[in-house]
């Protein structure tokens, strides 16, 4: 049991079964970037406490830089025999520069270093994915400026409520994708905590300085609880969430765009650069991209879930189910990114149809809540108003009548104190005219909104 950093207690190999069930390198690896920086840290700490000579620490640094351009190159490749990555440098480092290597684990356990690595990678994804949002969020308002002009039914429960502009429904998104944007902020900062120096559980008692380590690894904090700093996963569950809520938001996009390609809808083209087509029907053009985020959702919501399982019922401090936080942790941000990304390419590749949605809006009465409205400012309470149109609207269905060929004095049947101006109320362009209130359809208000997202993402302004 000499090949591992901790046989001196065994007095019988590992069986290979336990081996390889037990081994993290196969996924793990990817931290060895991290792992190697926190490495280095903390060998320059331990010299300057003058815990390590420094001869031993210059030798230290060099070997963990070969290490890191040998698996950087391929040239290094840990295997189950390592068990995981933080074991797999170990080893190679002490190939290179000899019992030295044996000193670097002074004041340091696998189980504070592990923490360490998932908050620097957590860390760095955070900034990947905010700037994938930020790309989308612009390329939704440039799609929201092409589109600027073009009325389109706007739904509730799926059926024709209000007329709307596409820009102001694109706009939505965009808001959306702010708080996810937000909410990864929130979760950097929380993650933006030092655990090593926690030691396994309850510190260490040689004269380490954790400040000096946070400074150089540019956090903002040590974490205050040595037992906390090993056990804390909150920060992982915290990106699984953010990760699963902009998938929701990524879903929700991704089916109305699904819907509003179809023949049924045809309210936007998709570009067949976008699109595949079927193995069997010729005439197919699917807009594949779209259904694939709307899918991979699942996998980020299970994500979420597999990480709060595990927790649930941990006792403190570290236990090795822990382990199983990096799969879901790096499968999500992989899937995040790769839904972001397509997203971002997809958006140019779609124009609104305005001519369809003008035939989708013709005759499915969605003036009418201008209408009651309208009796609202004549003086009429709301519900009374609310019944006047609806009477009306019924008696133009029973009539097989769209609204919009309603004469003044079919409306005054309904309620005398319709108006003549109401008549312009049945353009369903003039009733999204009409909606002025701060954060409604009118152009006026989505050009505000335009320019002050544009303004926000550093977009140029059309």
């Amino acid at each position: 049991m000499g090949t591992k950093p901790w046989g001196g207690r065994f007095d019988r190999e590992t069986a290979p079964e336990v081996e390889r069930f037990t081994a993290s390198v196969s996924f793990d690896r990817r931290l060895f970037e991290h792992d190697i920086r926190g490495s280095v840290a903390h060998v320059r700490m331990l010299a300057r406490c003058g815990i390590i000579p420094r001869a031993d620490a210059r030798r230290l640094r060099a070997g963990l830089e070969r290490v890191r351009r040998e698996i950087a190159a391929g040239r290094f490749r840990p295997g189950p025999e390592h068990e995981d990555i933080h074991m797999a440098v170990e080893a190679r480092l002490r190939e290179i520069v000899g019992p030295a290597a044996d000193r670097l684990h002074a004041a340091r356990s696998r189980n504070d270093q592990v923490a360490l690595d998932l908050r620097l990678y957590v860390r760095g994804e955070i900034a990947a994915i905010r700037a994938l949002i930020r790309r989308l969020q612009r390329r939704l308002l440039a799609a929201a400026r092409r589109a600027r002009g073009v009325v389109i039914p706007g739904f509730t429960h799926l059926q024709h409520g209000q007329p709307v502009l596409a820009a102001h429904h694109l706009l939505a998104y965009v808001e959306m994708l702010d708080r996810d944007a937000d909410r990864f902020r929130g979760c950097g900062e929380r993650a933006d905590v030092l655990p090593l120096g926690a030691g396994a559980l309850a510190g260490t008692s040689l004269p380490i300085d954790r400040a000096y380590v946070a400074r150089l690894l540019g956090f903002r904090a040590v974490a205050p609880n040595s037992i906390d700093a090993v056990s804390d996963r909150d920060f992982v569950i915290e990106f699984l969430a953010a990760a699963a809520l902009a998938g929701v938001h990524l879903s929700r996009m991704a089916e109305e765009i699904v819907l509003w390609a179809s023949r049924e809808f045809s309210l936007i083209r998709v570009d067949l650069s976008y699109c595949t087509g079927s193995s069997l029907m010729p005439q197919k053009a699917n807009p594949d991209p779209a259904e694939l985020v709307r899918g991979k959702c699942g996998r980020l919501c299970g994500a979420l879930v597999a990480a709060l399982t595990m927790m649930k019922g941990l006792p403190l401090a570290y236990n090795r189910d822990m382990q199983e936080d990096k799969e879901p942790l790096f499968d999500a941000a992989d899937t995040l990114r790769a839904c972001l990304s397509i997203m971002a390419g997809l958006w140019d590749h779609v124009a609104f149809r305005a001519d369809r949605a003008a035939a989708a809006l013709r005759g499915d009465g969605s003036q009418a809540t201008d209408l009651a409205e309208h009796l609202v400012g004549r003086g009429v309470p709301f519900r009374e108003a609310h019944r006047a149109v609806g009477r009306l609207v019924a008696r133009a269905a029973r009539a097989g009548k769209a609204l919009e060929d309603l004469t003044l004095a079919e409306l005054r049947a309904a309620s005398p104190r319709f108006g003549p101006d109401a008549l312009r109320l049945l353009d369903h362009g003039e009733t999204v005219r009409r909606k002025r209130s701060r954060g409604g359809t009118s152009p006026a208000e989505v050009s505000r909104a335009v320019r002050s997202w544009s303004r926000r993402l550093g977009a140029r302004d059309a």
